[in-house]
Order: structure tokens, then C-alpha cells, then sequence
């Protein structure tokens, strides 16, 4: 099935992040599963859209959609980590969405009913590429995930939580890291959290020891007598309000009420920025310069966390319909090589090498894309290969 010029790899050359969000579907404002809806995602796309399995579509807009579980997900393409990755992907993850809700607009006026997505989560995924040579007893991805159970929860609450979020996760996953948190209904906030997160995830992965004590070597506040709980799905660590003193979901951020595990008290948005501030170069590493001066507006006080409202915000509830408009710094920022890859596979664009023509027929998980030859053959090649193909592009 592969193409003996390029021979199969199962990984890909550059670490990459990639988003994720789930939307709870309600018509008519009655929750439904959307696949007693539509069945599959082309049960309310009405364009071709290119294959991938039976519940899940690859999108024009680069990404793919899900019916997973009663939800609706969206997925962002592999993004390459760089300067501006960050914003990369949110900005991917609002095509996504806006390309969603575009199609939704249309089944409901031909029905004659309304759709309405109500947030329900987000994922952080961010690539564990650490050489096996590298690894040891602290040094294990399963190690890493406690680690950052303890170093993400205060600043990832002050920076994109809300009033009703509940927890704070991270799953191990074979190749990858995954924070798992409340969606953001704001896209520039998002991408001020999502710079947060990246940025000290691939800093304290580069770390030499994953222990629990390496945070307090490294001079990060860390809320005492915080025990992880076992996450809901899968392998991992969800730390919920329970585990808490106090719920850092309802309380005054701005209250020197949080003993940490050096004997200070302090504010959660105190803790919250100390923390970025240990991890400003990394985050700079990752994100925009408009993103990563809003997080530290957030943590400044200079700007609302979403824990300065009174409730959440009514967008939650009709996500791609009541949002706050992409900040025009966010739409602009320049497009990644996988992303544009994507982009090529999900739109049709046939593949010129020598004297063949590949049109591509189907994505194959985020590695992969399966190509069909003028003689009707599969063949597949990985992101990475189809890198070095360059100008093949017709």
C-alpha cells in the first residue's frame, strides 16, 4: 500500500501540538446524541468531504470532525512546535468550529429547526519526543503527567477556567502529553492559555528528573496538600475542586489564601503568575507576542480572568453563534507546514511525482494520508514525506 520511493515511518520529524474540543449538541433545546441526528458528520455537511473512519470526517478547513460518545469534537491538523504555534492552532481550532457551525446554519434552515453547541471541553495535546536513550525511572511520561498535575492547576485555572469549570486533567498518552480542561469560549483567551500550557509543558519536559520535588527545585510555587485524583477516562491525573483546601473555581483569586508547599501564602492569580514568569522564555518559545502579553495581562490583574465574572459566560452555551470575534492579531498569523499539508489533503490537491498523479482519497489517522494513482493503486505516505515533495503540488 506505501510507495517503495518513501519508505513507512510511524513518527513524525518535528514535535507538534495539536487542540481538541467536544461540544455537547442540543436541538430545538433538547440534548441529543448527534449520531441518532445525522448519523455520521456527512449526515449535515453536504459537501464531499475526504474519508477517515465511519464517525469522523476530514474538514476543507484543514481539521476533522467527531461524533464521539453524544458529542460533537473538532480537531485541529498536527501543528509543528515553533514561535507562534500556539496561535497556530487555536486560530485552526475556530476554522474548525466556524466551519461547523457554517454547516449547522444550513441543516437548520432546511429543517426548519435550530442547533445550538454547548462547550463542554478542551485537550491540549503536546508531543513526548524524548529520545529513548533519555528516559529512565524519573524520566517516564507517566511520571511527567503527575508532575505537571501539580505545577498546571493554578495557572491554567486563573488563566481559562470559569465559575462552574470542575478540574484540571493530564493523560499520558503512548507519544504524547494531554491537558485536558473546560473549554474557553473567548478565542484570545484561548490562546493565552494554550501558550501557558504549551510553554511549560516543553520546558519541564526538557527537565532532567520528573519527581515530584523537581517543581520546588526549580523554584515553582506548588498549592500544598494537593493530591491528584486518578482522571475519569483513561490513564492519568484529573485534580478537581475536591482536592483542594478550598474551590479554586469560586474563589477570590486575588485572596492571600493559598499556602504553598514552601511555607508562603499566597493569592491563586499570585501563584499563577510566578509560575509564568519562571516560565516566560519557554512560553515566548511557543506563542505570539499579542498572546503571551495577554496572559500576563490576566496575571497582572490588568485584564478579567473569566474567575472575575460572576458566572460563566452565556457564550458557553452557543459556541460559533454568541462568540467574541477572532482578534484580528490571532486571524492573521501565518500557517504551519503540516497545517498547509492538511489544508492540500482536505481540499483535493493531486500529487505530481514524475509521471504519476496521486489524488488523495483518505487521512489515515495524523500521520498519513492515503494517495490513489491514475491506475486506480493506494498508495500511502506520511506528513513528512509529503514535506519533501515540496513544489509535487498541482
Amino acid at each position: 500500500m506505501h510507495d517503495s520511493r518513501f519508505p513507512y515511518t510511524a513518527e513524525l520529524a518535528m514535535p507538534v501540538i495539536g487542540l481538541e474540543s467536544e461540544f455537547r449538541v442540543f436541538v430545538d433545546d433538547r440534548e441529543v446524541a448527534p449520531e441518532t441526528v445525522w448519523r455520521t458528520p456527512a449526515g449535515f455537511i453536504e459537501r464531499p468531504l475526504l474519508k477517515r473512519t465511519t464517525k469522523s470526517s476530514q474538514l476543507p478547513s484543514g481539521g476533522a470532525v467527531y461524533f464521539d460518545g453524544g458529542v460533537i469534537e473538532v480537531v485541529t491538523p498536527v501543528i509543528e512546535v515553533a514561535p507562534g504555534c500556539t496561535a497556530r492552532a487555536v486560530r485552526s481550532l475556530w476554522e474548525q468550529i466556524g466551519f461547523v457551525r457554517g454547516e449547522l446554519d444550513v441543516w437548520e434552515k432546511r429543517h426548519g429547526s435550530r442547533v445550538r453547541l454547548q462547550a463542554f471541553s478542551c485537550h491540549v495535546n503536546i508531543s513526548f519526543e524524548l529520545p529513548r536513550e533519555e528516559r529512565g525511572p524519573q524520566r517516564t511520561i507517566q511520571k511527567l503527567a503527575l508532575l505537571l498535575s501539580l505545577v498546571l492547576p493554578a495557572p491554567v485555572i486563573v488563566a481559562g477556567a470559569n465559575r462552574r469549570s470542575t478540574a484540571i486533567g493530564v493523560r499520558p498518552r503512548r507519544d504524547r502529553i494531554e491537558i485536558t480542561l473546560d473549554f474557553t469560549p473567548d478565542p484570545g483567551l484561548m490562546a493565552a492559555m494554550v501558550a501557558l500550557i504549551a510553554g511549560v509543558v516543553r520546558e519541564i519536559i526538557a527537565w532532567p528528573s520528573y519527581r515530584v520535588g523537581a517543581a520546588e527545585e526549580h523554584g515553582v510555587p506548588i498549592i500544598a496538600a494537593v493530591t491528584p485524583a486518578q482522571h475519569a477516562s483513561r490513564k492519568g491525573w484529573a485534580v478537581r475542586a475536591a482536592n483542594f483546601a478550598r474551590n479554586p473555581f469560586t474563589c477570590d483569586i486575588d485572596a492571600a489564601e493559598w499556602r504553598t508547599t514552601s511555607g508562603r501564602t499566597m493569592s491563586l492569580r499570585r501563584v499563577a503568575l510566578a509560575t509564568a514568569t519562571l516560565f516566560r522564555d519557554s512560553i515566548r518559545a511557543v506563542a505570539d507576542e499579542c498572546s503571551e502579553q495577554l496572559l500576563f495581562a490576566v496575571f497582572r490583574g490588568q485584564t478579567q480572568s473569566l474567575l472575575d465574572l460572576d458566572d460563566r459566560p452565556a457564550a458557553y452555551d452557543d459556541v460559533g453563534r454568541t462568540t467574541p470575534p477572532m482578534p484580528p492579531w490571532l486571524a492573521s498569523v501565518t500557517r504551519g507546514a503540516y497545517e498547509q499539508l492538511f489544508l492540500n489533503l482536505a481540499n483535493g490537491r493531486r500529487l505530481r511525482l514524475g509521471d504519476d498523479v496521486l489524488t488523495p482519497v483518505k487521512v489515515k489517522g495524523w500521520y498519513h494520508a492515503i494517495f490513489r494513482t491514475r491506475r486506480g493503486e493506494e498508495r500511502m505516505l506520511s506528513l513528512d514525506q509529503l514535506l519533501r515533495c515540496g513544489e509535487c503540488w498541482e
